[in-house]
């Protein structure tokens, strides 16, 4: 492919139109060289600028930045050179990718520019094979976006010996770093080893590589419309709801719901579906820990998911009458009021000095009111359908030692409004959404 063959090529992908700002990821190798030259054509004086980063981890990275500073003097382009220092300890290749992607964020953001990194057709099929190895899944077929919000790849489809053909034919010269073809890291082995044998394959095996991961991205927008239309929004799900669906679908669902609790990629929540289908079927509340801190909350038959561990109970905090208390998320109020023989209502007279508004006790037991007898906390929450892990963050009104109301729970028979009651506590809680 000619140098005019690549440029009209990414032209037709309308990634980097005429007059729109672009800041080019810089690296100084070929595939980055050729992006700023074709980006520069493309865009159009004073359109396209450049940004390097220098993390200082080889030898050869003072000489990587002059050539950049070099090359952008030539192509009349600005240049940004950012300069980080690496962390101690930690994945190398995350901390740089962060810090290059984050400046390249910055930058076009105050320029309210797009950012282009040269990633090409053999980039693609790496990524896929490397992933497919690793995260084995649909996701990993996928590969990467040509557009992720501000940033654009329009080089996807050109591979990287016809990057390096444009350079030589429009006299632009590139840096060569060793560590793409060090056998230590992954994907080098990937570059050099499962590449280069499916080349031996077949010579278009990058290109069908590509080219599946551009088809099977289009036909995930029809999986993520059929997720939608079985979740419409919700955040949960019923587990008689989810065994009826077509296993793949019932797998996706369940990796929507977990990914979108976890913030983050979720793939064993998909692989552990008979588990969380049999999850829901346990009566009232349990939980099943997948990877990550992440897990699977079944809610009497509904079934959820929640990062991290299960919160604690707030710290427990007086209540005056009349008065307010902040117990967590929830507002507890005590206003006197007229007596009247209903939830949250008590006879003020049998109070005594004061209400603690604290979280459940395992072994809690109160005597319910118009139920005879005490029960345990545990068995009214299981009655009421309250979901385990509502119950830790859910107002326990204290008065002395004994439980006097738990909002959407019971009252206490001990404080209950009688005949010769002349004052009430009117006792109410809002739980607040912010």
């Amino acid at each position: 492919m000619t140098a005019d063959r690549v440029l009209a090529h990414v032209r037709a992908t309308g990634l980097l139109p005429t007059g729109g700002a672009v800041v080019v990821m810089l690296s100084g190798g070929r595939d980055s060289v050729c992006l700023l030259d074709v980006a520069r054509r493309l865009a159009g004086p004073g359109c396209a600028s450049a940004l390097h980063v220098n993390y200082g981890l080889r030898a050869e990275a003072e000489a990587d930045q002059t050539r950049c500073e070099e090359l952008c003097a030539a192509l009349d382009v600005d240049l940004a050179v950012e300069r980080v220092a690496a962390p101690r300890r930690g994945n190398l290749h995350a901390w740089a990718r962060d810090a290059r992607y984050g400046a390249a964020a910055r930058l076009a953001l105050g320029r309210r520019a797009r950012v282009a990194a040269g990633h090409t057709a053999t980039d693609q099929a790496e990524t896929v094979l490397y992933r497919l190895a690793a995260s084995p899944g649909r996701r990993a077929l996928l590969g990467m976006p040509a557009r992720d919000g501000r940033l654009v790849r329009p080089l996807l489809e050109i591979t990287r010996e016809q990057t390096a053909a444009y350079c030589r034919e429009r006299g632009l010269a590139w840096r060569e770093d060793a560590a793409n073809e060090d056998p230590v890291y992954a994907r080098a082995r990937v570059r050099t080893g499962l590449v280069a044998e499916l080349r031996a394959v077949h010579p278009a095996a990058e290109r069908n590589v590509v080219r599946t991961a551009a088809r099977l991205r289009d036909e995930a927008d029809v999986l993520d419309a059929a997720v939608d239309d079985v979740l419409r929004g919700r955040r949960a799900l019923a587990g008689s709801e989810l065994a009826v669906l077509p296993p793949a679908l019932a797998r996706l669902v369940l990796r929507r719901l977990a990914e979108d609790a976890a913030g983050h990629p979720a793939p064993d929540a998909a692989e552990r579906l008979a588990e969380i289908v049999a999850l829901s079927a346990t009566p009232g509340s349990a939980e099943l820990s997948l990877q990550g801190g992440l897990r699977a909350v079944s809610e009497y038959g509904s079934v959820r998911f929640a990062a991290g561990p299960a919160p604690a109970a707030p710290a427990a905090v007086g209540l005056g009458v009349p008065g307010e208390a902040r117990f967590g998320a929830w507002e507890v109020r005590a206003r006197p009021g007229p007596p009247a023989p209903r939830d949250g209502v008590l006879d003020a007279g049998a109070l005594g000095d004061g209400l603690l508004v604290r979280g459940w006790r395992a072994g809690d037991r109160m005597a319910p009111l118009g139920l005879g007898g005490t029960r345990t906390l545990g068995d009214l929450f299981t009655d009421r359908k309250v979901p385990r892990e509502r119950r830790r963050s859910l107002p326990v009104v204290e008065c002395g030692d004994e439980i006097a109301w738990v909002p959407g729970v019971a009252t206490s028979e001990r404080f209950r409004i009688a005949a010769s009651t002349r004052a009430a506590v009117h006792l109410s809680a809002r739980y607040q959404t912010r």
